[in-house]
């Protein structure tokens, strides 16, 4: 099993000098934990590959502690750079052209002409990313397919002694993966619904997004396939209450008398709130998916603002079960 330790300023150093060495890192970030790697380095992201499972074709985001940083691995068009000053650093990754003497591995941008960058809100992630004085490759750090990680403890479940030491950081405040938007093209398009919303997009530019919510045999973007975010246990969606044998991942004041007393139910948000229900999604899928149950039922949440997102990793975690 890997190394937890407290993020501090000596675990923030010790984690730099193994990314600038070639080795692997648990970070955590306001989205999910991630596996970070020294994006220059392509032995050291193929190490990403390897200790995930994750398919070679699956690009992965590149983490930077600023817009400066960025411009030097992407070419920052004036949309691109609209929205890293309004929104980063955030739960919001960007996907523009490469430069084209980058020095990110191709393997981490999976051979495309794009590459996707994201400057987390996270201080400890920023900070080790300064501290390492490189650009991090880090998808999420989990085997691949499986739940996200939002804790420390999931890291080392889900990856055990593949992974040189983690830096835990607390829970992820956001606790699904960053939204992801193209402005390679001539239009934005988000690829991966998250915490920053269309509505948001639309804000800074002036201009709704498209949404691209399909799987994708080559990927633009991580997430994008349909195999991913799923548990062990079948899940069974927009379900009105469990059946004999299931869990209950409930959303709005529903069986709240019983939620307190019973362990196979969650309520994502009482009070119907979608920001502590995306925070709380795969904390509570990982809970329930130990407990032995036949499957778990999910209540319906509003597909709306964040609820998008909710639903997209929900519908694609029942999808890779099918």
């Amino acid at each position: 099993m890997a190394r937890i330790v407290t993020a501090n300023p000596q675990s923030i150093a010790d984690a730099a000098a193994i990314l600038r060495d070639g080795g692997l890192i648990g970070l955590p970030t306001e989205t999910v934990y991630g596996l970070g790697a020294n994006a220059l380095d392509g032995k050291a992201v193929a190490k990403i590959f390897a200790a995930k499972g994750r398919p070679s074709i699956n690009p992965i985001i590149i983490h930077v502690a600023t817009i400066e940083d960025a411009e030097k691995i992407g070419v920052m068009n004036d949309d691109a750079r609209a929205i890293a000053t309004a929104l980063w650093p955030g739960p919001l990754t960007i996907i523009v052209k490469r430069q084209d003497h980058s020095g990110v591995s191709e393997l981490a941008s999976a051979g495309l002409p794009t590459i996707a960058i994201r400057m987390p809100a996270h201080e400890v992630a920023r900070a080790i990313i300064a501290a390492a004085g490189v650009p991090i490759a880090a998808p999420s750090a989990n085997a691949s397919g499986t739940l996200s990680p939002t804790s420390a403890q999931h890291v080392a479940e889900s990856l055990g002694d593949k992974i040189d030491l983690i830096i835990a950081g607390g829970g992820s405040s956001v606790g699904l993966e960053s939204t992801v938007l193209d402005l390679s093209g001539d239009v934005p398009v988000i690829l991966r619904p998250g915490a920053v919303t269309p509505e948001d997009i639309e804000r800074v530019l002036g201009t709704k997004p498209a949404i691209d919510d399909g799987a994708h045999d080559k990927p633009k973007s991580p997430g994008q396939l349909l195999r991913h975010y799923a548990p062990l246990t079948k899940l069974r969606l927009n379900a009105k209450g469990p059946e004999a044998g299931e869990a209950f991942l409930a959303f709005g004041p529903t069986m709240l008398t019983r939620a307190k007393l019973d362990p196979s139910i969650k309520n994502l948000s009482s009070s119907g709130d979608l920001h502590e229900a995306a925070a709380n999604l795969f904390a509570y899928l990982h809970e329930l998916d130990k407990g032995g149950f036949n499957a778990i039922a999910v209540s319906p949440i509003p597909d709306e603002g964040l609820g998008l997102a909710i639903n997209d990793r929900l519908k694609r975690a029942a999808g890779a079960q099918q």
